[in-house]
């Protein structure tokens, strides 16, 4: 199977401008593509997976990636998908968003001996002269076409800022200004982004005459969601110091049902062949298709130890009982206690598993709370500080919230 039929059997492509050539250029290792990624955090989270996960594909069939760091677009701001303006950041904040960038994509994409690139779009984009801008590349864009764009429309009603309306046209010029200083051919993207991606490859074929391509991921990360990658605390980040590989694993390990075999196919490196045969497994196959999914993306993202721990942790927190070690967990010290008890609404609270007494309380109240699998049901229960044994008990929350509690 080629490098392009896999991509399609996977699940992976969207929509391209110009199928053939691009077929071409893949499967023969020429092609030499951008995907962007926007600072706006000090982390990448799984909403970026899949698009490192296919540079890191693309690459071993002996293409060449540049991942472009957004320090100067993100002045700007996209609009797409979005119902409001995105706060402006400092230059400082940027440059140490992207250093945090560079140390977490080394992991997926080998960047030496000039295998890949990284670089920043600020390098160009902030020196450019706007009369010059202009009249260089404002000719080839119609305001009448780029109104049309969704990531525009769904914005009009609410108001849409010239600031941000100039996106396109920085997005657009990116993509020229990598075709002429590294022969970028070939960009990359969600599908969101397929108006932006478009006036690039047209600017470049209007101005120098040259072939550029464009191809939009179908992203399951993007277009299902945007919702892929959140949860009820927040995002799901790559920085073991924002979500930690237990964290990381059990969210894989949580997916949809539906979602478990386009996960496998999307993101993991296991051979199509192993992942259609999962396609009949139900019931408690299923599970064990979710327990290999998450156990491959963890060990892609943090190791295969921290894969192994995170995988230990969680089984033994669904078996009820055995090696509870490699789960997360909150210290307690004897400040933490009053008269050598602790209340379990301020222990839900502390555990991090409740954001206020008023929340513990109604997951209390509602039957979703257990402390080494026995219900709570009492809001006024106390945890004794001497039934916490040297190995800690286990405070859940709901299915799929949980907590090792250790005194120091």
């Amino acid at each position: 199977m080629t490098t392009y039929d896999e991509l399609v059997a996977r699940g992976l492509i969207a929509q391209v401008t110009d199928e053939e050539e691009i077929k071409e250029l893949v499967n023969d290792g020429k092609a030499v593509f951008y995907i962007g990624f926007d600072p706006t955090a000090d982390s990448l989270h799984v909403g970026h997976f899949m698009a490192l996960c296919l540079m890191k594909r693309l690459q071993m069939a002996g293409n060449k990636p540049i991942a472009l760091i957004g320090g100067g677009t993100a002045m700007i701001g996209d609009p797409s998908g979005r119902t409001d303006m995105r706060q402006m950041m400092t230059k400082e904040t940027i440059a140490h968003n992207v250093d945090c960038f560079k140390k977490q994509m080394s992991r997926f994409i080998d960047f030496s001996d000039g295998k890949a690139l990284m670089v920043n779009n600020a390098d160009w984009l902030l020196d450019l002269n706007y009369v010059e801008l202009l009249r260089d590349v404002g000719p080839h864009f119609s305001v009448n076409r780029m109104l049309t764009a969704e990531c525009y429309k769904q914005r009009m009603e609410r108001g849409l800022s010239f600031l941000e309306f100039n996106y396109m046209i920085m997005q657009s010029y990116d993509f020229y200004a990598l075709f002429r200083k590294y022969g970028c051919n070939m960009q990359f993207g969600g599908d969101d982004q397929w108006s932006n991606m478009l006036g690039g490859t047209e600017l470049i074929r209007r101005k120098l005459g040259k072939d550029a391509y464009a191809m939009t991921i179908n992203l399951l990360l993007n277009s299902e969601g945007k919702k892929m990658g959140k949860t009820q605390s927040g995002a799901v980040w790559l920085d073991p110091n924002k979500t930690s590989p237990f964290d990381f694993y059990q969210y894989w390990r949580n997916v949809a049902d539906a979602d478990v075999l386009k996960c496998l196919r999307m993101l993991t490196f296991l051979p199509l062949e192993q992942i259609e045969e999962m396609d009949h497994w139900e019931g408690s196959r299923l599970n064990e298709a979710k327990e290999i999914l998450a156990f491959e993306l963890t060990k892609l993202v943090h190791g295969e130890e921290e894969a192994q721990r995170a995988q230990e942790g969680a089984r033994a927190l669904f078996a009820g009982g055995g090696n509870t070690a490699n789960m997360p967990e909150v210290q307690l010290s004897d400040e933490d206690f009053e008269n050598g008890e602790i209340g379990i609404l301020r222990l839900l609270v502390k555990a991090g598993l409740a954001s206020s007494n008023g929340e513990a309380r109604r997951n209390v109240e509602q039957g979703g709370v257990s402390v080494d699998g026995e219900k709570i049901t009492d809001v006024k229960a106390q945890i004794a500080k001497d039934s916490i044994g040297e190995d800690g008990i286990v405070l859940k929350r709901g299915k799929k919230k949980f907590m090792r509690i250790v005194v120091k």
